[in-house]
């Protein structure tokens, strides 16, 4: 029997082995853990099947090589050769991190990698890394980048990006004493695209648009989406303002040969606004904020408009930016005045209605022209808060007129192409009229030929609701616009309203003349009402009486004015009687 001791260490040694068994079984049922042994040359010993998936090396090819010659790359070597010796030598232990490793296709891998060393205190230690893929993590961290970083429809670099990209660049312009310029592109009217075919469509048009300029530019070059139909281009290395001409006419060719879509070729034109750094800017907010304005020029210019920053636009884009001010405290404030001018019914010579004309007060208390604040409104997007303030005011005074002189009196109010686009815009206006107690026949609506020829089938569809109810529909500025007859006759309107210019001219032109006397037919032909504005002098009276107009409106009769002043106009016209 041997002795005690011997039995003892027998079964130490067992343990042991029974130990190291489960210990390789475990690591071994661990799919998503790739580990590895070396012996103290840094030589494999063990291969896991995990690391095979991870890496791509089977345990055959993996066994008896060299670390760094399998995993390791070739920048890593000499750092990873010491950390080992170091641990073996002086027990300095390898710190566990998230590193990039490498396959044996040559690509990296991304893990989180960690070390344990075994068997330190005999001659034959033993080193085991544990790698953790971080693959899935590290997609998942990219796709979030670029979900902040790039527009998702166009995968171009988005607005955020951008100005990170302007700002390091800007930077580096002004270390370097470079020339650099900002482009803002805005294409022109897209939204009747994206409204007429749909939102689809359009996604699909803005796509093949960013394309088609991507594919113009230059390596040094970045093409950012600024949001919807908008763009900045960053430009570095170029030859004065025709360097940019160039490239930027380039863009212009490109689009101009037109975008397929649903087997239809679709048209796209743009304005361009440049600004130059140091010239016109120093920091991001500068160059955007010009370049902009610049683009705002460019589109009043017509389509492919390219237009490069001046002070002059910088003060149309202060006065843009007091004008837009002023109108939002004269909203709160309640502060727009309505004047009204008489249009004369050229048979009875009676007031047959009035125009409501909107009037606006800088703080001084004088006038701004509508030809200024109008746009403004427009522009601003501040036309339909006015709107509903001028529908509201309209129909308080005529609440106020009811058991006056006045009662019998429509007021005619404009009505802007922004409004007519609000699906609510019949609801609206009926609920209004209801609201105060008034007949629909009391109030008119003007808008101007392009807005109501232009109108899809709901907005047309809306007018001849109102109309139905008795509100009185017009075209305002007849003659001025698409002038389509045939489109006319489908209208639901009640009258026409010939542009001033036509009467001034017919004084003077047989021609012009004639054209006024056709317009005045074919709207009595129609079944309309036709009324002429700009009657200032007699003759012009004549004119328009012997023509067969049915009312007028301009300076000789009435000036427009306050309501307060229209009792005694009409009392005034009267006893004239």
């Amino acid at each position: 029997m041997p002795p005690l001791s011997a039995i003892n260490n027998g079964e130490s040694l067992s343990a042991v082995k029974q130990s190291e068994q489960k210990f390789y079984e475990l690591i071994e049922s661990l799919p998503m853990v790739a580990v590895q042994g070396y012996n103290k040359k840094r030589q494999v010993i063990y291969w896991n099947e995990a690391s095979r998936r991870l890496y791509g090396y089977t345990r055959e090819e993996a066994q008896g090589r060299l670390l760094e010659d399998l995993i390791i790359p070739d920048f890593m070597h000499k750092d990873v050769i010491k950390a080992h010796q170091n641990w073996l030598d002086k027990n300095i232990s390898i710190p566990a991190e998230e590193i990039e490793l490498q396959h044996k296709d040559g690509h990296f891998v991304p893990v989180y990698s960690s070390h344990v060393m075994i068997k330190q205190d005999s001659g034959d230690c033993e080193m085991f890394c544990i790698d953790i893929s971080l693959q899935e993590q590290k997609k998942a961290r990219e796709d979030l980048r670029k979900m902040a970083s790039f527009d998702d429809l166009t995968q171009l670099p988005n607005r955020r990006l951008m100005e990170v990209e302007l700002s390091a660049r800007l930077a580096e312009a002004g270390r370097f004493k470079r020339d650099m310029a900002v482009v803002f592109i805005d294409l022109d009217n897209f939204k009747l695209i994206n409204d007429t075919l749909g939102h689809h469509f359009g996604d699909q048009l803005l796509k093949q648009v960013a394309d088609a300029m991507k594919a113009e530019i230059r390596d040094c070059d970045l093409l950012t989406r600024f949001g919807g139909d908008e763009f900045v281009l960053l430009l570095l290395d170029f030859e004065g303002a025709e360097g940019i001409h160039e490239l930027l006419q380039r863009l212009i060719n490109a689009l101009d040969k037109g975008f397929v879509l649903d087997g239809d070729c679709y048209q796209v034109t743009a304005s361009f606004g440049v600004s130059l750094f140091p010239d016109d800017g120093v920091t991001v907010a500068e160059l955007m904020g010009n370049a902009d304005a610049a683009m705002y020029q460019a589109k009043g210019k017509g389509k492919n408009s390219i237009c490069f920053y001046t002070s002059d636009i910088n003060d149309r884009l202060v006065h843009y930016q007091d004008i837009t001010a002023l109108l939002r405290r004269a909203i709160v404030a309640d502060s727009l005045q309505l004047y009204f001018q008489p249009q004369m019914d050229l048979n009875s010579s009676d007031m047959g209605s009035c125009e409501a004309l909107l009037r606006c007060f800088d703080d001084k208390a004088r006038p701004v022209s509508p030809a200024i604040f109008i746009p403004v409104a427009e522009k601003s997007g501040l036309i339909n808060r006015i709107g509903d303030w001028v529908l509201d005011a309209a129909c308080k005074q005529l609440r106020a007129w009811q058991g006056t002189a006045l009662e019998k009196t429509r007021i005619d109010i404009n009505l802007s192409g922004r409004q007519l686009t609000n699906h609510h815009l019949a609801d609206h206006i009926l609920r209004t009229l209801q609201d105060y107690g008034l007949d629909p026949s009391q109030l008119g609506l003007e808008l101007t030929e392009n807005e109501v020829i232009g109108g899809d089938e709901e907005q047309i569809g809306q007018l001849e609701r109102l109309k139905q109810a008795g509100v009185h529909i017009s075209i305002d500025d007849f003659g001025t616009g698409y002038s389509s007859l045939v489109y006319l006759r489908k209208l639901p309107v009640c009258s026409l309203k010939i542009d001033r210019s036509f009467l001034h001219h017919a004084m003077e032109n047989d021609s012009d003349m004639a054209i006024m006397q056709a317009m005045i037919t074919v709207g009595h032909r129609l079944g309309l009402k036709v009324v002429v504005e700009g009657v200032e002098t007699p003759e012009q009276d004549k004119l328009v009486r012997d023509l067969g107009c049915d009312l007028a409106q301009g300076f000789l009769y009435a000036r427009p004015m306050p309501a307060e002043k229209m009792p005694a106009f009409l009392a005034d016209m009267n006893s004239g009687d």
